[in-house]
C-alpha cells in the first residue's frame, strides 16, 4: 500500500511537472521568471524547463485593441505574462494643444515602438502602456508650444523627428525603442479654417491674375515678333522681287538691244545693196513711231502733226521708198 502511495505520487509529480515546468515560447515573444519572487531568467523561443511552484512569470501590463459591438476599434490594456518583442503600434486619441501664438488645435498621433530590454519593461515601469501614452502626449504638448500655427501645418517631418527623439531617450531606460512618430491630423479651430481657407482663396485668385497677366504678356511679345518677322519677310520678298524685276528689265533691253542691233545691221547692208543713207532710214522710222505714240495717247483727232524739219522726214520716207523698191 505504501509503495502504491509513492508510486501515485512520483507519478503526481512528474504530471506536474510536464504540465507546468514545460513552458513553450512562440518566436518574437519573451517570459520573465521569477523564482521564490525574485528574477531569475528571460525565456528565450522554443521549449524551456522551469520548477513549477518555485518559478512564476512576472505579468506585465499590455495594451491592444478590440472592437466594440459597434465595430467601433477601442484600447485595452490588461495584465499578460508574455511579452511581445515585435514592434508596436498605439495610436492615441486626438487631443488638444496650444501653438505658440495661442491657437487650440486637435492633434492625434501614431507610435511605433518596440520592447529591446524585457527585464527593464517589467521592473523599470509600472505600467508601461499608460506610461508611453502620458509621455508621448506630455512632449506633443512641449513640442507644438514652441512652434506657431503655421509652422505646426507645414512641418510635420520637423515635429515627427523632435518627437522620436525625446521619446526615444526618455523610454530607453524602460528597455523600449521609439522607431517612429507620426502626427495623422492636425485640426485647427473653424474660425482659423475658414481664415485660412480665404487667404487660400485669395492667393490663388493673385495666382490667377499672375499667370493671366503673364499669358497676356507672351501673346503680346510673340504677337510682336509675328509682326516684326512677317515684315521682315515682305521686306526681303519686295527686294527679290525688286531685284528680279529689274533683272528682267535689264534682260529684256539687252535682248532688244540685240534685236535693235540685228535690225541696224540688216538694214544697213539692206541700205549698202540700194546705196542710201542708213541714218536717213531709221531717222525716219522713229518720227513715225514718235507720231504713231502722240496720235494714240491724245483724245484730239483733229490736230495734225508735223515734224520741225519735214524736208528731213521727207527724205527719210523716200529713203524708205527705194529700200522697199517702191516705185
Amino acid at each position: 500500500m505504501g509503495t502504491l502511495f509513492v508510486v501515485g505520487l512520483v507519478a503526481l509529480v512528474v504530471i506536474v511537472f510536464a504540465l507546468k515546468g514545460l513552458i513553450i515560447i512562440r518566436q518574437s515573444e519573451t517570459k520573465v521568471i521569477e523564482r521564490l519572487g525574485k528574477y531569475h531568467s528571460t525565456l528565450p523561443s522554443g521549449i524551456n524547463v522551469v520548477w513549477p511552484i518555485l518559478d512564476q512569470p512576472r505579468k506585465i501590463y499590455v495594451r491592444y485593441v478590440t472592437k466594440t459591438i459597434g465595430g467601433r476599434d477601442v484600447a485595452v490594456v490588461r495584465m499578460s505574462d508574455k511579452i511581445d518583442l515585435r514592434e508596436q503600434v498605439y495610436d492615441f486619441p486626438e487631443q488638444s494643444v496650444i501653438t505658440k501664438d495661442n491657437v487650440t488645435t486637435h492633434i492625434n498621433a501614431l507610435l511605433y515602438f518596440q520592447i529591446t530590454d524585457p527585464f527593464k519593461a517589467v521592473y523599470e515601469i509600472d505600467n508601461l502602456p499608460n506610461a508611453i501614452e502620458k509621455l508621448t502626449q506630455t512632449t506633443l504638448r512641449n513640442v507644438i508650444g514652441e512652434l506657431e500655427l503655421d509652422e505646426t501645418l507645414t512641418s510635420r517631418d520637423t515635429i515627427n523627428s523632435k518627437l522620436r527623439a525625446v521619446l526615444d531617450d526618455a523610454t530607453n531606460k524602460w528597455g523600449v525603442k521609439v522607431n517612429r512618430v507620426e502626427l495623422q491630423d492636425i485640426t485647427p479651430p473653424d474660425s482659423v479654417r475658414n481664415a485660412m481657407e480665404q487667404q487660400m482663396q485669395a492667393e490663388r485668385e493673385r495666382r490667377a491674375k499672375i499667370l493671366k497677366a503673364e499669358g497676356e504678356k507672351t501673346s503680346a511679345i510673340l504677337k510682336s515678333e509675328g509682326e516684326k518677322e512677317s515684315q521682315i519677310n515682305r521686306a526681303l520678298a519686295d527686294k527679290e522681287s525688286q531685284i528680279l524685276k529689274a533683272q528682267g528689265e535689264a534682260e529684256a533691253k539687252i535682248l532688244q538691244a540685240k534685236a535693235e542691233a540685228e535690225a541696224i545691221r540688216k538694214i544697213a547692208e539692206a541700205v549698202n545693196s540700194t546705196k542710201s543713207d542708213p541714218a536717213s532710214y531709221m531717222l525716219a522710222l522713229k518720227y513715225i513711231e514718235a507720231l504713231k505714240e502722240m496720235v494714240s495717247n491724245g483724245n484730239d483727232t483733229k490736230t495734225v502733226y508735223m515734224p520741225y524739219e519735214a524736208t528731213s522726214v521727207l527724205g527719210s520716207l523716200g529713203g524708205i521708198k527705194e529700200i522697199l523698191g517702191v516705185k
